[in-house]
């Protein structure tokens, strides 16, 4: 082989391990911000919807003030899940034009993170699933696209996570006396997993995570066939209803 091409070659390994070796650092910032995100998160299963502030109207009355803990909540990640932008252009600019899909795998799992985050905090704010382009926005930019994006598959594999989430929450609702939100949690979780069946999905780690989704249904179904044994919650039509 001759030595001049022995020589490029050699220069072609040592820039894509220092390109490597840049994008973990980044990857690892990432990594911390969502992990912040998935432990402030996490508090809403401990966290009930209201709390009680004593305020004191006089020497000889007093009243409790209902005080919404769960938008608190959720302000608190919006800045960490906002700053992953940032994380995002710093891996865009270290990647060459037309590589993403050669680098994809190193970020995938962390962004995966972010999407669950992402789709979990518009989950709690308007009980709606966010969109892949509403994403997408949060987390890159369309002028990156060929360098760094939001891939179908990782957004999927996002709400996934939201959805074993949400099979969680049932159950800790319940014990946080918040019998509504099992009901809502079911319709939601049913309507997403109806668009999932619709899919073309591939024999690979996206379908056998999709498999597993009945398992989280059939928790979230035990949890409200429970309360409405015990007449703990609306039937679903009347919480349809009152949505409409």
């Amino acid at each position: 082989m001759d030595p001049q091409d022995l020589d490029r070659l050699n220069e072609l390994l040592e820039q894509d391990v220092e390109i490597r070796e840049k994008i973990k650092e980044q990857v690892a910032e990432l990594d911390k911000k969502t992990r912040n995100m998935a432990g402030v998160l996490n508090r809403i299963h401990s966290t009930p919807t209201e709390s009680s502030q004593v305020t004191w109207l006089s020497c000889r009355f007093i009243r409790l003030i209902r005080l919404p803990i769960v938008p608190v909540l959720i302000d608190s990640v919006r800045p960490i899940l906002q700053s992953c932008q940032d994380t995002s252009a710093a891996m865009a600019a270290l990647i060459p034009l037309n590589q993403f899909w050669r680098f994809k795998e190193m970020w995938s799992s962390s962004l995966r993170t972010a999407v669950y985050s992402a789709a979990f905090v518009e989950y709690l704010s308007s009980g709606k699933l966010i969109s892949l382009p509403d994403v997408a926005k949060i987390l890159g930019k369309e002028e990156w696209k060929d360098r760094f994006s939001l891939a179908v598959e990782d957004y999927l594999h996002g709400l996934i996570s939201l959805v074993n989430e949400l099979s969680r929450l049932a159950v800790n609702a319940v014990t946080l006396g918040n019998f509504e939100e099992p009901i809502r949690i079911s319709i939601f979780v049913k309507e997403l997993f109806a668009g999932f069946t619709m899919l073309n999905l591939k024999n690979d780690t996206l379908r056998r995570r999709f498999d597993s989704l009945k398992y989280d249904i059939k928790k979230i179904e035990e949890v409200v066939y429970d309360l409405s044994l015990r007449k703990l919650a609306a039937p679903k039509k009347e919480q349809v209803d009152s949505k409409e």
